[in-house]
């Protein structure tokens, strides 16, 4: 299958990276966004990028403009990438009922997108989960843990943000929970971090990859992308997407402890970087209507965002006194933005983030909220547009 692919939250590497593979596989590309997205619109890729109306903010805006471009562009499928997808599941009867959206329904998302739902639905699964609470005090959650360690985090959250680590239980002088609604308590697992990277339809998994995050922002997003194969994370991912008839990607992170055991931590209804890790030849537009079989990433190398890489992950490594790994990493892997005959992506990224610290001045935000809080959603009620 070919047509018009309209591809949402260009911000992201992920985005351009799918306008890629639908561009080499005859496909139309057109983006849209409602900040600036210079990353993917100045891909050779792509035909048209789109500005419309931050979801979070001005959902009817959002809608009515989806709306526009699906009819005046003639778009046959609608990709979502970032967090936008809740949104876009939330409104999706009101778009063209013959437009292809991949996205599953609100219901699901949202269970999805709960880090306390999430925990429950994985169980019934019988995907490996560390035990868990959902909470709102400090004293609720020392009096859960008993002394143990343990992971605090807001029920909705992302990159990281607001998320403690007590290894050896809650200090006595550990500030009180931020009112953010309801946290939740995991407890603290040991091991090595893994991530993955799925597509369904249907209830079918069609492209699967798992990841080892090397290198981090801190504690936060990853920029560069290790491959590895773990069956048993496949057939946990498997197992869930049959379960809930699941279509649309959806991602998920993991501890993987000394007994060989990977336990999920939390899911993402939406792409990751796993996605990078996928040869340019690989269907994934494919996958992402429902045809063919399962894909896989075969002899994969590794991927990085050599902006990030050749920045933070060199400084880093100078801290640590390990530049001879990180140069033998540096030579091992592949970038995600520039590649040979797309140069242009990078010149966007870097006009992009300029936007975002101006974006983050008037806001009196940070760079990340800056760049991420227009399609944020943590778990508000969220009205449906009429249609």
């Amino acid at each position: 299958m070919t047509g018009r692919a309209l591809i949402l939250g260009g911000r992201a590497p992920v985005a351009l990276d799918h306008a890629r593979r639908f561009h080499h596989r005859g496909w139309q590309v057109h983006v849209a966004d409602s900040i600036p997205c210079r990353l993917t619109g100045w891909s050779s890729s792509v035909t048209q990028t789109h500005a419309i109306a931050p979801p979070r903010y001005d959902p009817r805006g959002f809608v009515e403009d989806l709306r526009r471009i699906v009819t005046g562009q003639r778009i046959d499928l609608l990709l979502p990438t970032c967090e936008e997808a809740v949104y876009l599941s939330r409104h999706r009867p009101a778009l063209p009922r013959e437009l292809l959206v991949a996205v599953d329904d609100f219901a699901t998302v949202a269970s999805l997108h709960s880090k306390w739902q999430f925990a429950g639905l994985a169980a019934a699964c019988g995907m490996p989960v560390p035990a868990t609470a959902r909470l709102r005090t400090l004293d609720q959650a020392r009096e859960w843990a008993s002394g143990r360690g343990m992971v605090l985090k807001p029920e909705y959250s992302r990159f990281g943000v607001h998320v403690r680590l007590y290894p050896e239980g809650i200090p006595a002088a550990a500030p009180e929970l931020p009112a953010l609604g309801d946290w939740v308590v995991q407890e603290f697992l040991t091991g090595q971090e893994l991530c993955s990277y799925a597509i369904a339809y249907r209830g079918r998994l069609l492209a699967h990859a798992v990841y080892r995050p090397a290198y981090r922002l801190r504690r936060s997003s990853s920029y560069y992308f290790e491959p590895v194969e773990r069956p048993a994370i496949r057939e946990a991912v498997d197992a869930l997407v049959r379960s809930t008839r699941y279509s649309g990607q959806l991602s998920f992170d993991w501890i993987e402890g000394t007994d060989g055991i990977a336990r999920v931590l939390e899911c993402n209804p939406r792409a990751t970087s796993g996605l990078h890790l996928f040869s340019p030849d690989a269907d994934l537009p494919a996958a992402l209507v429902g045809e063919g079989p399962l894909r896989e990433p075969i002899n994969a190398r590794p991927r990085m965002i050599a902006a990030l890489m050749s920045s933070a992950g060199l400084a880093s490594a100078a801290a640590k006194g390990s530049l001879p790994q990180w140069q033998r990493d540096w030579k091992r892997a592949d970038d995600v933005v520039s590649v040979p005959g797309d140069r242009s992506p990078l010149g966007g990224a870097l006009a992009d983030l300029g936007s975002y610290a101006a974006l983050a001045l008037r806001q009196q935000c940070n760079l990340r909220e800056a760049a991420t809080r227009d399609i944020e959603w943590d778990g508000e009620p969220m009205p449906v547009v009429d249609a």
